[in-house]
């Protein structure tokens, strides 16, 4: 059901400021072209981009593609300097690492010993700690509930239980998730309930490795997806310290196995999970229990690229505007039941470089230049951890203190228009606001993420930005659908994510209208036209926890 329009009362402060910049604007907003869009989307989620995978010759062909594109367009380099002059990538260096044959898992407990098949029972990652080989004896198991430690909502599911040479078994998400209420936001996920805070985490407390807990509905996602992202190919940013984020062995496994786990080890399964929803929790050894792994790893270091346009400002070059959106998928790997093993990425993230593009020629094509500069940004490895965001947020070529907003753009709808629109996660921002506002004069009504559990504001590229303090959000279209109204948007969503969403049946539909993003596309270019002409800098809500690093950086905005 769509929620009522409600706007904070900081609004109207703004608000008000940046409506009589935009009513300055006689213009309207552009028009985007729906069959533009869907040639783009048909092209990079082709066959012969094999799946957009970063690390392979698809990358070169389509960051070929997005030069030319952006050339195209009308838009001005905007990567690495190059001999004083910019040029159209950032080159991102990544570590790649990779099994060399299969990974051998044994899980014991007592007596009884067996083997785990990479892919059904357990999804181990090739490691990504520094380690080229990984030889595991006999390791001892822990349950640690959900794996939060938050000392500002008094929360410690560790409780000074030593990790060291030992694996933690986690549930993946919130520990209020099921209840619905509590001091984590009910069903809307905090980033404790994220899988990569889980890993990170349990490195902090000396873990060799980490088994998370795989169960749908508070994953969000199906075993296919975990399968699928966690035992190819893997990539990080080049870190210093690896190990202190990534213990040697990390893994998912499925709930079955875990529930197997605690009973052969004297513990319920569900008992435990209800405890683990409290303050009382205590960690627990499994008794009897452990777990062996050997497997050896291929790591080198490659250069990835994001594709970096721009539209200089006329007045305020230094401060810019970002639309962001990713450019990699999954590439090829395991065949579907049909036998396709080319995962071709079309509504992810094929829909969000169609729009990129597209904005990008509005802009370079707009009657006047804006006053602040615009950047479109193509990131690689979003599928990989954010890592092209990751990197351009650790060295960004233009200062995050005068970036203005990010608009990210991530798995659009390419079917017919929708009577609302959201946002990944509800993080407040005055960004948000001036979004929420200037809907109303394209006939679309912001409804919160019908899906906060689901913890979408740490899955895309505009968190990379977020906790660095840039206000940032992510588009989202919208699910009260003009023709079927919320039940068709609603079952289109979950249809999307059981049997396409990161797997072979991702493809380009000839049926698509894309009448739907054409719709929304004007809105999001109103919003950054209006922040590139404006003199203010849109803030985070009061309790934002991404306030604090915005304001440690409000001298260099003066």
């Amino acid at each position: 059901m769509t929620q009522r329009l409600v706007l904070p009362s900081f609004l109207f402060g703004i608000g008000l400021a940046w409506s009589a910049t935009a009513a300055l604007a006689a213009d309207p907003a552009p028009r985007f072209d729906p069959q533009r869009l869907s040639q783009i989307v048909k092209t990079v989620s082709g066959d012969d981009f094999e799946g957009r995978a970063p690390a392979t010759p698809a990358e070169g062909k389509t960051v070929d593609y997005l030069v030319a594109q952006f050339k195209a367009a009308g838009l001005v380099p905007g990567g690495d300097l190059e001999g004083g002059k910019r040029g159209w990538t950032q080159s991102v260096p990544l570590v790649k690492t990779e099994f060399r044959g299969t990974p051998q898992i044994t899980l014991q407990v007592g007596s009884q010993r067996d083997a785990l098949v990479q892919g059904e029972q357990i999804a181990v990652r090739a490691a990504l700690d520094g380690s080229t080989s990984v030889a595991i004896q006999q390791a001892p198991l822990v349950f640690v509930g959900y794996g939060v430690s938050a000392p500002e909502r008094r929360w410690d599911d560790y409780k000074g239980v030593d990790l060291k040479g030992k694996i933690a078994v986690v549930l993946v998400n919130d520990p209020d998730f099921e209840t619905g209420s509590g001091d984590f936001g009910g069903k809307a996920m905090t980033y404790y309930g994220r899988w990569t805070y889980k890993f990170e985490e349990a490195a902090r407390r000396g873990a060799l490795g980490v088994l998370i807990v795989h169960e749908t509905a508070p994953a969000a996602y199906g075993w296919a997806t975990v399968k699928n992202s966690n035992t190819a190919t893997m990539f990080d940013i080049e870190r210093d310290q690896p190990a202190a984020v990534h213990p040697k062995l990390e893994a998912w496994i499925q709930r079955d196995v875990a529930v197997d786990l605690l009973r052969r080890a004297g513990l319920d399964f569900e008992a435990q999970k209800k405890l683990a929803q409290t303050r009382e929790f205590q960690p627990q050894v499994l008794k009897d229990a452990s777990l062996s792994a050997e497997y050896a790893i291929d790591r080198q270091v490659i250069v990835s690229k994001n594709v970096v346009g721009r539209v200089e400002g006329r007045k305020h070059p230094g401060e810019t505007v970002i639309y962001s959106a990713h450019w990699d998928h999954l590439g090829v790997g395991a065949p579907d039941a049909k036998g396709d093993r080319i995962y071709n990425g079309a509504v992810d993230n094929g829909t969000g470089l169609a729009a990129l593009i597209e904005m990008g020629r509005a802009f370079a094509n707009a009657p006047k230049k804006p006053e602040r500069s615009v950047v479109f940004l193509a990131v690689t490895a979003e599928e990989r951890g954010l890592l092209g965001s990751e990197y351009y947020g650790a060295k960004p070529l233009y200062p995050l203190a005068k970036t203005v907003a990010v608009i990210n753009m991530d798995a659009l709808s390419p079917e017919g228009p929708a009577r609302n629109f959201s946002t990944s996660g509800s993080a407040a921002s005055q960004l948000q606001d001036l979004l929420v506002a200037q809907a109303k004069g394209f006939d679309l009504a912001y409804a919160t993420d019908p899906h906060p559990e689901a913890g979408h504001f740490f899955r895309s590229d505009h968190f990379s930005f977020a906790k660095r303090g840039v206000p940032a959000l992510s588009f989202a279209s919208g699910n009260d659908w003009v023709a079927g109204g919320l039940a068709a948007g609603e079952a289109a969503s979950k249809a999307y994510t059981a049997d396409r969403y990161h797997q072979p049946a991702d493809e380009w539909q000839a049926d698509w209208s894309f009448t739907g993003m054409a719709h929304d596309l004007p809105l999001l270019y109103r919003v950054g036209e209006t922040l590139a002409n404006s003199k203010r800098w849109p803030e985070w809500g009061a309790a934002s926890e991404f306030g604090a690093v915005r304001e440690a950086s409000r001298s260099e905005r003066r």
